[in-house]
């Protein structure tokens, strides 16, 4: 196989996105959401992995955390990953990893990437599903449950448990 031959193969295969968040959480057990102004609802900090550049899923949630609010801490262990399907795009494998538990002077420092994020807050696992829609509010509360109960990490289609 020529090195064009190759080429073409690999672009001829299917394309999948990727994304990494870390969830915060504070002492009281809430967790920390963040607003973005491209779009309606609440996120974690996290993003898309950027695989041109070789970024591994957890180098790409630990840099999204720095650029969107101010935080560079090393990351914990990854807690669920999750294979979202949606219309009119490609799938996406999701990565969460445990950002662990912040301090009052770190809640403090969190500064706000201006051109992504208009807000952030700390809210009650209870209440996660208000804030956070889909398959997004099923991967966190089924990461709570990874943390709380001390599994492994959860295998999950669209935000629902597979193994």
């Amino acid at each position: 196989m020529t090195t064009a031959d190759f080429a073409a193969y690999i672009a001829s295969l299917p394309r999948v996105l990727a994304g990494a968040a870390a969830l915060f959480r504070d002492a009281e057990g809430r967790v920390l959401l963040v607003e973005p102004n491209y779009r309606e609802g609440w996120a974690l900090p996290g993003g898309t992995i950027e695989s041109d550049d070789g970024e591994t899923p957890r180098e790409g949630a630990r840099r999204e955390t720095l650029e969107e609010i101010g935080l560079d801490r090393p990351l914990g262990r990854l807690l669920a990953v999750d294979w979202v399907r949606g219309p009119g795009r490609p799938p996406l494998v999701a990565y969460l990893y445990d950002g662990g538990v912040l301090a009052e002077d770190e809640l403090k420092s969190i500064r706000l990437q201006e051109e992504e994020l208009l807000s952030w807050r700390l809210v009650m696992p209870e209440d996660l599903t208000a804030h956070l829609q889909g398959s997004l509010g099923r991967r966190v509360l089924a990461a709570l449950d990874v943390l709380t109960d001390g599994t492994t990490t959860a295998e999950l289609e669209n935000g629902h448990r597979v193994a």
